[in-house]
């Protein structure tokens, strides 16, 4: 069974730091990951992903610069540094594996909830 579970949400003080974890099982992780995050009353933002060997790396604007993926295909894992974090990035932070054209397996998200 595929299956992508996130840990690594919390509630953390602006300008702190987090690091998100996503594990794949059911399947090799041997795709381009991308995370996602998806604030109330909000559409789903993409925010970055990264190919299959990890050479090749996205990021949207709203987190360039603050956030960091990276993967170890050995664990099965891909991570998402965030560091000087603000209340806007609240939000539950979702990855997903890209096969063909489309996102077509989700976590079931984590919660980042960023206030003092």
């Amino acid at each position: 069974q595929v299956q992508l579970v996130e840990s690594g949400g919390g509630l953390v003080q602006p300008g702190g730091s987090l690091r998100l974890s996503c594990v794949a099982s059911g399947f090799t992780l041997d795709y381009v990951i991308g995370w996602f995050r998806q604030a109330p009353g909000k559409e789903r933002e993409g925010l970055s992903c990264i190919s299959s060997s990890g050479g090749t790396t996205y990021y949207a604007d709203s987190v360039k610069g603050r956030f960091t993926i990276s993967r170890d295909n050995a664990k099965n894992t891909v991570y998402l540094q965030m560091n000087s974090l603000k209340p806007e990035d609240t939000a539950v932070y979702y990855c997903a594996v890209q096969i063909g054209a489309t996102y077509a397996y989700w976590g079931q998200g984590t919660q980042v909830t960023v206030s003092s």
